[in-house]
């Protein structure tokens, strides 16, 4: 048996241009989160129609930023994550690096 853990929601997100975002809330079922040089949101995408689920706020599903403080066996153990924009991107801005 599994047992499964509470998900960190995305507390806010201020990427308007993501067609998941509904006034600074991410309306995905979950979001992915990492690449090797930025903890970008994979979800992020750009359309000119809202997608998502009105009723919902996005929880983190998975995140490859291993070197992540609130990171886990690739899973966010942070209380909660924010999104913003990076350039031409959206970025966790809750990633922080581990200490050594």
């Amino acid at each position: 048996m599994t047992a499964s853990i509470e998900m960190p929601r995305v507390q806010e997100c201020t990427v308007a241009s993501c067609a998941y975002n509904r006034t600074n809330d991410c309306h995905a079922f979950a979001i992915t989160v990492g690449s090797s040089d930025h903890a970008h949101c994979h979800t992020f995408v750009e359309m000119p129609v809202r997608g998502g689920i009105e009723q919902l706020i996005a929880q983190v599903g998975a995140c490859s930023r291993s070197d992540c403080r609130h990171n886990s066996e690739l899973e966010c153990h942070a209380p909660a994550i924010t999104v913003a924009p990076d350039q031409d991107m959206a970025d966790c801005v809750t990633y922080q690096p581990q200490t050594v």
